[in-house]
């Protein structure tokens, strides 16, 4: 018996490293994409086809939209009326299964429009109703799921977040969540990327007249429900926030506790609370654990901050095992390391790592070696 058992645990073991053996990492970089700090490749998102897009910063620190087909081919863009200064540009957020990707463009004024591209590059700008117009204000679209729904947030002329729903024909729904404040730097924002189902339910996070920040989950006739983690601080900077949910209603996000260290939790359909730390996390104030991702499975992936404040990536699975991992040239210095932002339904991870000299590049962790 105890024989057997050994054999088993050995089969175990040796199963595990074979599937850590069999994890593929790679870089990438954007055409155009600068190569000096706070410029390069930043991956955003990867859809079941292994297509991933995002957004580079040019040698001039201007940002341009990107897809990426699974076999390497780029496809680069501009919106229309997008500024060409530094720090203006365009913003990729989210892709639906019809290639249509949706996102922001800071104009010459530093103001933010929403816009849609569809897969034969065709453009759609859009800017929510109340909108401000002026520098730091405008229009943030965040998700966009196979329907063509977009939702996101605006910032009003008073700096305040209002959340928006667009349709596919293009009429607007605007909202609030219960207790969002009104005060510059507050108010109701969605999470980005994977925050809008099929059915319309969206996840988000409000900030309230305390500066304390809540999640929330929206269901399809509006009815809003405000998430609290366990363990949540209640003051300024802390609280909870979302990173969207799969088609299961499962929610991944953040707390910041009361001492400023940041944890993750899963939230499930029924509203239980299962919150985790990556190994490694460090335990200081702007530490710890920060989940970014959740694919049809369950898997979570994201990033976790270290003792010295240095990024390293994680992938946990639905039933709890945590694994970590670092890109291929990822720097160990503080604000540096590796930045996983969303997983696929085949466990293709993306996102971005920090070199040593400060510049971005985007990377793919294939489980296939793809």
């Amino acid at each position: 018996m105890r024989l057997q058992q050994s054999c088993r645990l050995m089969s175990v073991l040796l199963l595990a490293a074979g599937l850590a053996a069999a994890q593929n990492t790679i870089t990438f970089e954007a055409p155009g994409a600068g190569t000096a700090a706070g410029q390069g490749t930043l991956a955003q998102g990867i859809d079941f086809l292994g297509t991933t897009f995002g957004y580079y910063i040019d040698e001039s620190s201007v940002a341009h939209g990107f897809l990426r087909i699974w076999n390497g081919h780029f496809v680069t863009f501009s919106a229309p009326g997008a500024g060409t200064g530094a720090g203006q540009g365009t913003f990729a957020s989210s892709l639906n299964p019809e290639g249509t990707i949706t996102g922001y463009y800071i104009d010459g004024n530093g103001v933010m429009h929403g816009y849609l591209r569809n897969f034969f590059g065709n453009f759609t700008t859009f800017d929510a109703p109340g909108a401000g117009t002026g520098a730091g204000q405008g229009t943030l679209s965040a998700n966009i799921n196979p329907e063509g729904t977009v939702a996101g947030y605006d910032f009003d002329s008073n700096g305040v977040a209002h959340a928006f729903v667009r349709s596919r024909q293009g009429s607007f729904v605007t909202y609030e969540a219960p207790g969002a404040g009104t005060g510059a730097g507050q108010g109701t924002g969605t999470a980005t990327t994977i925050g809008l189902n099929p059915d319309g339910t969206i996840t988000g996070a409000y900030i309230d007249s305390g500066n304390t920040l809540h999640g929330y989950v929206r269901a399809p006739d509006g009815t809003i429900t405000s998430i609290d983690a366990p363990g949540a601080g209640n003051g300024p900077g802390q609280g909870t926030d979302t990173d969207g949910l799969n088609f299961a209603g499962i929610i991944p996000g953040v707390y910041f506790d009361s001492n400023n260290v940041v944890h993750g939790y899963v939230r499930a359909l029924d509203g239980t609370f299962t919150e985790f730390d990556a190994p490694g996390a460090g335990t200081g104030a702007g530490q710890g654990t920060l989940p970014q991702g959740l694919n049809a499975e369950g898997a979570v992936t994201g990033s976790y901050v270290d003792s010295n404040s240095v990024s390293h990536g994680f992938v946990r699975s639905p039933r709890g095992a945590i694994t970590t991992f670092n890109a291929p040239g990822a720097g160990t210095s503080a604000s540096q390391g590796t930045f996983p932002l969303l997983n696929n339904p085949e466990g293709t991870i993306t996102g971005y790592e920090i070199d040593s000299g400060g510049v971005y590049h985007g990377f793919l962790r294939s489980p296939r070696g793809r």
